[in-house]
């Protein structure tokens, strides 16, 4: 297992538990560093407080007091604490670093890392890549926002391995070094303003992905979104940049018939099964990553003539009845949902609800059209009812949680209608997760069957 070398910090305080600051608490540790560990949630009893305290941490757990910060010089962050958390506040005042683990992992992963950001598909994207590089019989692994604690996993790479990382602008925000061999960003939309307060912080930490290449690394981004264009002129990597809407011979586009990379053709559109026209971006992203990764054409159409979507993110679930099912839970924002709705020219039962934001939902009016019914659950609930009466959609169902929608759903459908859970909303006033309530999505709709 590798270790930080050269570490110039003596004493770091690792703010936030779970599974990334579990791993850098381990990761600091091996390494030699002293480590203080807080965590609001966490109590005295659980397992990991006891591990981590045979393993020489000094532990802290029920509350964040100040004097956590006493002697520490470096203040390790789960990506979810906000800036604003007194803690924080306090160690930026004393002019403390404050990062989160992804910069632990840029450290120990030696230049082997191919990063994946956006506001949208980054899941998708970087799943692609990965799955690309496996069927090239290229060493690789998955890590990051994903799901796979990035720490962990960096110290496992051997010498000629590769490492895809999903990256959130949560944990963007807290690298100092961090650069990717190959940085892909994907889009840029308005998202998780109550955390980053204006668009111009959210699309700083986006574009932190790119901040520390040279010249010998890549940046793989969207032509035909204008922030990302005009954000990129800054970036010193060499850039390859895809289109859905112009040839481009410097990276990844397409025409009627088919996907290129630069001028090599690489698959004919109709063969690819992934639904969806804004997954074209997402595939023409990571051809261009698996490509300059060393990705073969066979491998990559082994993956898009057999890849049908991830967990959560428009997966097709069953057909029952004639009536087809999607779990599109990772749809927690407006954008996604409507790139969902966009799939689809099937009649619709959309399942949407969840946290109130305090955003309306307007923008998913033009999306609309072939929306036969709503199903609403969750605290946007009425918000949600508002905007179909708006849209003219006469059928909305209030439900109180998605297993109970999905039954809804189905006694209101007919045969060829598309059952849709593609929330627009963060899944946090009823479920830990937008896993779990796609899980339970999952779960009813093998209950129909």
């Amino acid at each position: 297992m590798k270790k930080l070398v050269d570490f110039p910090y003596a004493q770091v305080l690792v703010l936030g538990l779970a599974k990334s600051g579990t791993a850098a608490t381990k990761l600091l540790l091996d390494s030699g560093v002293r480590v203080r560990v807080n965590d609001l949630k966490t109590s005295e009893t659980d397992a990991v407080v006891t591990e981590l305290r045979a393993l020489g941490a000094d532990v802290i757990v029920g509350s964040h007091p100040l004097t956590v910060l006493d002697g520490i010089d470096l203040v390790v962050k789960n990506p979810g604490i906000p800036y604003e958390n007194e803690v924080i506040q306090r160690a930026q005042n004393q002019s403390i670093p404050v990062i989160t683990e992804i910069e632990l992992a840029g450290q120990l992963a030696d230049g082997a890392i191919i990063g994946v950001t956006g506001s949208n598909g980054k899941t998708t994207t970087t799943t692609l890549i990965y799955e690309m590089l496996e069927h090239s019989n290229q060493p690789v692994k998955v890590a990051g926002n994903i799901g796979i604690v990035a720490t962990e996993t960096a110290r496992s790479l051997r010498n000629n391995e590769q490492m895809v990382l999903e990256l959130s602008s949560f944990q963007l925000m807290g690298i100092d070094k961090f650069r990717p061999k190959i940085a892909v960003l994907l889009n840029i939309f308005e998202a998780h303003l109550d955390y980053h307060k204006t668009f111009a912080n959210y699309k700083e930490a986006k574009c932190n992905i790119f901040a520390n290449q040279l010249a010998d690394d890549y940046l793989v981004y969207n032509a035909d979104d204008p922030t990302i264009s005009v954000a990129v002129e800054a970036a010193k990597s060499m850039k390859v940049p895809f289109s859905v809407s112009q040839k481009i011979e410097t990276g990844a586009w397409i025409d009627e018939e088919y996907v290129y990379f630069k001028s090599e053709r690489i698959i004919a559109l109709e063969e690819i099964v992934l639904v969806g026209e804004h997954n074209v971006e997402n595939i023409l992203a990571a051809i261009s990553a698996a490509k300059l990764s060393g990705a073969t054409n066979e491998g990559i159409r082994k993956v898009l003539t057999t890849f049908t979507g991830v967990r959560h993110r428009l997966q097709y679930i069953d057909t029952i009845h004639n009536r087809l099912f999607y779990n599109d839970s990772k749809a927690t924002n407006i954008l996604a949902t409507q790139k969902a709705l966009s799939s689809f020219e099937q009649p619709t039962i959309l399942l949407a609800g969840g946290l109130d934001r305090g955003n309306g939902f307007d923008e998913l009016i033009p999306y609309l059209n072939h929306v036969k019914a709503l199903v609403v659950f969750g605290e946007t609930a009425p918000k949600l009812r508002s905007m179909a009466e708006k849209a003219g959609i006469t059928h909305v169902i209030t439900a109180e949680r998605v297993q109970d929608a999905v039954l809804k759903a189905y006694d209101f459908s007919a045969e060829g209608d598309v059952i849709l859970l593609s929330p627009a909303c963060a899944s946090w006033d009823q479920y830990k997760t937008f896993e779990e309530r796609g899980d339970m999505f999952i779960q009813a709709v093998h209950t129909i069957k």
